[in-house]
């Protein structure tokens, strides 16, 4: 998929943790927030609808609760 650059406004505190987060936390954002952009789009389905084939196809590819967790937390 390519990728494009947007600009988004946030609190100061918000920029600069982004800005002192590692790559990988960084990446991890941009995904995290790509995933949820997408869910803006016209579509026919509720919200609810798609965040649960979200759900549904992240614990098909193996993603359980406990990782996700490892994924989001600070360390």
């Amino acid at each position: 998929m390519a990728k494009a650059t947007v600009t988004i406004p946030l609190d100061a505190e918000a920029a600069r943790l982004y800005a002192e987060a590692s790559p990988e936390v960084q990446r991890k954002l941009s995904l995290l927030l790509s995933l949820w952009l997408r869910g803006f789009a016209p579509e026919t389905r509720s919200l609810r609808q798609i965040m649960d084939d979200m759900g549904r196809q992240a614990a098909e590819r193996g993603l359980t609760p406990e990782i996700l967790e490892t994924l989001l937390s600070d360390e």
